[in-house]
């Protein structure tokens, strides 16, 4: 099915979209365009759509805003926004609707072969690793999901021999029924339960990536993560493994033997990247790229891996040098918002850190956070809503033994703090171990903030 056959098998239905954010936009567009009943849902009220609501009514579109946007709703088709949980259109799906999103038709029209990356930490890094590499190697890329731009618009230029490499997060994979061509799953623990009924709702969630596909398709999943491992037995395709702890040489996969990545295929086995030519900081990075070697097995060369690996600088709010400044380097990693994502980021470096953490609490454990931070932190200053969780973590955990806590009511008090402490060859990290939703929009604005305030520094 092309996107065209998609959108006149919508003649003459109804169709509303939940969520006008930048994301929903294009598709908006795309069906008013085409001439197809709309309504644009959305909590938010007409002042705070400001001109986009006009400019909405005047293309066709129907608005339905503010509290009760999700009441009696009965359009033959509702695009689910990802964040938002399927259970609140269960009343709809009983009148008949049926319950879609942007992402799930894409995979249903899209002409090329797809690679999904999901998992609870490392799937931008990994994503963007795979794009740039079939990039590098001469591939044309599309680049979407969670990263990226909005897919379906675009569906029509792209060509059979492309590649589509997309970011899937478990709220959009909740409703997914279609798998991708080749499928990654870099790990799983406890994430966004503040949305998800459970842990085994998350789970099924992420799941889905590797459900649907067939016996042509390529999985790569983490052998040294128990979830995934098990997770791994639930796709007919092909599996490889990337190992960095279990000592063994998956049948199919990658896994580290001096000092370097070694890839393994029916026993045919042969060494890939030093990890002396990866440029990011990081253990987790090296599981990275085992993920996106496996994934791109016979379609990038081994020489193009090296030379790629030597010059990326990884993706902004992971782990990003901020600046260096008399001696003291300032890294942005925003992106960790759980306390498994501070804990790698804390592992990346040799010295101990001054650590800025805290922010909005999305109803997962902390316990764990306790003992990496007082193994790897020289300094805690605590700015968020979870100040005090991640100080009871910290202060609780057996191997704790005086070390200092500082909170701080706002960031710029944390960094003219960590300004003041710090000094030549010392590191100091914003990873959060939190969402930003205390006083900041998405991660992403929370790291320029921070960015912001550290070039500040005089």
């Amino acid at each position: 099915m092309t996107l065209q056959d998609y959108l006149r098998a919508l003649t003459g239905k109804s169709v509303a979209v939940i969520g006008i954010g930048v994301s929903n936009q294009p598709l908006l567009r795309l069906l008013l365009e085409a001439e197809i009943d709309v309504t644009a849902c959305d909590k938010k009220d007409r002042a705070a759509l400001g001109g986009l609501a006009d400019e909405l009514e005047k293309s066709g579109c129907k608005l339905r805003l503010g509290p009760d946007y999700l009441e009696g709703l009965d359009q033959d088709v509702i695009f689910r926004t990802p964040g938002l949980h399927p259970k609140y259109l269960e009343a709809a799906r009983a009148r008949g609707s049926e319950i879609t999103s942007e992402m799930e038709v894409f995979f249903r029209v899209c002409p090329c072969p797809v690679i999904a990356v999901t998992g609870s930490d490392g799937k931008t890094t990994t994503t963007t690793m795979i794009a740039k590499l079939l990039e590098a190697a001469g591939h044309t890329v599309h680049l979407g999901g969670n990263i990226g731009r909005p897919l379906l618009s675009e569906a029509d230029s792209i060509q059979a021999e492309d590649w589509a490499v997309v970011e899937l997060s478990s709220f959009q994979l909740m409703t997914m029924r279609q798998s991708p061509s080749i499928a990654v799953l870099t790990n799983l623990a406890p994430n966004h339960l503040d949305i998800h009924t459970d842990m085994a709702e998350y789970v099924e969630a992420k799941a889905a990536v590797l459900a649907y596909q067939s016996r042509e398709n390529r999985a790569v999943c983490n052998w040294d993560n128990e979830i995934t491992r098990e997770l791994s037995a639930r796709t007919a395709g092909k599996v490889s493994y990337f190992t960095r702890t279990s000592g063994e040489k998956p049948d199919r996969g990658c896994w580290i033997q001096d000092d370097c990545i070694w890839y393994r295929d029916g026993g045919q086995e042969r060494p890939v990247l030093p990890l002396g030519d990866i440029l990011l900081p990081g253990v987790h990075n090296a599981e990275n790229y085992m993920a996106a070697i496996c994934a791109v097995q016979q379609l990038v060369p081994d020489d193009v891996i090296r030379t790629f690996a030597r010059t990326f600088g990884g993706v902004e709010h992971r782990i990003e040098l901020v600046r260096e400044r008399n001696g003291v380097r300032w890294y942005n990693d925003s992106i960790a918002s759980s306390p498994s994502r501070t804990i790698a980021g804390l592992r990346s470096f040799p010295e101990k850190v001054l650590l800025i953490a805290g922010g909005k609490d999305k109803g997962i454990s902390y316990d764990s956070l306790g003992p990496a931070v007082n193994d790897r932190v020289k300094l805690l200053i605590l700015c968020g809503a979870t100040a005090g969780v991640i100080r009871r973590a910290v202060e609780r955990a057996e191997n704790y033994q005086g070390l200092e806590i500082v909170e701080t009511a706002e960031y710029r008090d944390a960094v003219a703090l960590a300004d003041r402490r710090s000094g030549p060859g010392d590191v100091v990290i914003l990873s959060p171990a939190s969402t930003s939703f205390d006083r900041f929009r998405n991660f992403e604005e929370r790291g320029r903030t921070f960015k912001e305030l550290v070039r500040e520094l005089p």
